[in-house]
């Protein structure tokens, strides 16, 4: 396990209670159950006691413990038959982004997410989940595969933003960002999104333009980074602590704003604790908010998905 900064505290009182059942496998007729068990008891409690208020911080470094579930291992449980297609018909293949043809629960649909890769070789695989211009026309070309066939499009979200590299610039980043929003908001079928890490900036509205949204209880979804917030106002990326605070970009901050629709609760200790429980919880989710949409014209789809968009900003916090 990955200790995060905050949990230093849990870490060592964890790590007593290994040492003494390390201790006790080592010596003969040496009982140290009782102590390491109520050592366990007592990071139980120190768990839920750090997990229970969450400051937008601290939710910040959850969303983007390495450990997380990420596109991947979701597919790879909630999906069936999977078959991944790959290109933009432009330019190339985008690693960053994922997706392809598969069945939930039995009905068929498309799947497309941002993967951000398990380990340093995988990291620079995906590149981080930061997508190019060609992951976004890849999804377009997907969502217009739904369109045709009349298939419901499922995308998940995990991503620090768009790759803000110079090729990608070159190769039109804003405008393939812009596209794959306009898209999500001209295909007649349900559209269903989940904010499993981060969300960040457009790089996340290009696939979370949906019908129904839904953010993991500890994720965050944001226009940028809290470092990128404070370095523009503050002047100093150090801020980062009172930017994220101000930015409201806590799944609890955004359901209140209505700009999602529900929050998905996680284990105790976050999704990094028990991904199996994490990634069941959000196919129930998926498969709930797609039968809220069941039955709808296409007519009726697109018109749910703009009034939802539109309507954003009528609400304020407190």
């Amino acid at each position: 396990m990955t200790y995060l900064e905050f949990e230093k505290p849990l870490a060592d009182l964890e790590g007593k209670a290994e040492e003494l059942r390390a201790l006790a496998r080592k010596g003969e007729g040496v009982d140290l159950e009782k102590e390491a068990a109520a050592l366990d008891r007592k990071a139980e409690e120190m768990l839920r006691d750090l997990y229970k208020q969450l400051d937008p911080w601290r939710k910040t470094q959850v969303a983007r413990h390495p450990e997380r579930p990420h596109c991947r291992d979701y597919i790879d449980v909630l999906f069936t038959e999977y078959t991944p297609l790959a290109g933009d018909r432009a330019f190339g293949e985008d690693h960053a982004v994922m997706g392809g043809l598969a069945r939930f629960k039995d009905q068929p649909c498309v799947v497309i997410g941002h993967e951000k890769g398990n380990d340093t070789k995988s990291r620079i695989f995906h590149n981080f989940g930061m997508a190019r211009p060609e992951g976004y026309r890849k999804a377009i070309r997907l969502m217009d595969i739904a369109d045709r066939f009349r298939l419901p499009v499922i995308t998940l979200v995990d991503t620090p933003g768009a790759y803000p590299g110079k090729g990608a610039e070159e190769r039109g980043q804003s405008e393939a960002i812009a596209r794959s929003t306009e898209k999500c908001l001209q295909i007649g079928v349900p559209l269903v999104s989940v904010i499993i890490g981060e969300g960040g900036s457009g790089g996340a509205v290009a696939f979370a333009t949906a019908n129904r949204i839904a953010m993991l209880e500890h994720s965050i979804y944001s226009v940028i980074s809290p470092e990128g917030c404070a370095s523009i106002l503050w002047k100093d990326a150090e801020k980062m602590r009172e930017a994220a605070h101000a930015l409201k970009l806590t799944a609890q901050d955004l359901k209140k704003l209505d700009v999602i629709d529900r929050i998905i609760a996680e284990p105790v200790g976050g999704a990094q604790r028990a991904p199996a429980e994490t990634i069941a919880a959000v196919g129930e989710a998926i498969a709930a908010m797609l039968g809220e949409l069941a039955g709808k014209k296409p007519a009726e789809l697109i018109k749910d998905r703009r009034q939802k968009f539109l309507a954003m900003g009528a609400k304020a916090l407190g």
